[in-house]
């Protein structure tokens, strides 16, 4: 498999977290986002998204959106599994995946940033407040959704699921944002939890063969 990736895209590290959880071997394709490297004729000819994560199969098929490439890898390398086996858990680990992917994260990835900064003509300042905002309401919704829960190791249980692909970057993001992180106990201690693993350790940005020093 290829996985075309930045090592900065919260979307593309979930789907890192995901292979390296299933133990799946791949290929990195870099792609230099903030160089523009995404609309390049060559990379635009391979998704109409012009975005990563971009997933190559072995069989050549291509796959966009990270949510949508994990389920797929969990559907074809179910162990060890990242949805729970009963319809209810698989239903909240996805609504937990969403409160990141889609409720946090399209407010707040790079081309929206540049946008309010370029064309909105947003200072710097007013956009990392826009940027702190979002993220504060988002994580604030997932530390909820955590205590009306029973307490566990991982977003729900004792093994990683999808939603730990998910929070995972939105922490570290967010950590680079210098948001407050505050009075979110249950979330954090997750994110602490997560970073324990080598599937976690090994997907980070400072990991990834195009990080920058």
């Amino acid at each position: 498999m290829k996985l075309y990736s930045y090592f900065r895209s919260s979307a593309s590290f979930r789907v890192r977290i995901a292979l390296n959880l299933k133990g799946l071997a791949y290929e990195y394709m870099p792609v230099h986002l903030t160089k523009g490297e995404q609309k390049k004729p060559e990379f635009a000819a391979l998704t109409a998204e012009q975005l990563v994560p971009l997933l190559e199969t072995d069989q050549g098929q291509r796959l966009t959106q990270s949510m949508a490439i994990i389920e797929y890898l969990d559907e074809t390398h179910p162990e060890p599994p990242l949805l729970p086996a009963d319809s209810l858990g698989r239903a909240r680990v996805r609504a937990l995946s969403q409160v990141v992917a889609c409720e946090i994260h399209p407010l707040n990835n790079l081309r929206v940033l540049k946008y309010l900064v370029r064309d909105l003509q947003v200072s710097d300042d007013a956009k990392n407040g826009w940027y702190k905002h979002w993220v504060h309401v988002g994580l604030e919704a997932f530390e909820g959704h955590l205590a009306a829960a029973p307490n566990s190791t991982y977003c729900h249980g004792e093994a990683p699921t999808m939603a730990d692909c998910c929070l995972v970057p939105q922490i570290f993001n967010a950590q680079r944002f210098d948001c407050d992180l505050s009075g979110l106990p249950r979330t954090m201690a997750v994110f602490e939890a997560c970073m324990k693993l080598e599937a976690f350790q090994k997907a980070q940005p400072s990991a990834c063969p195009d990080a920058e020093a």
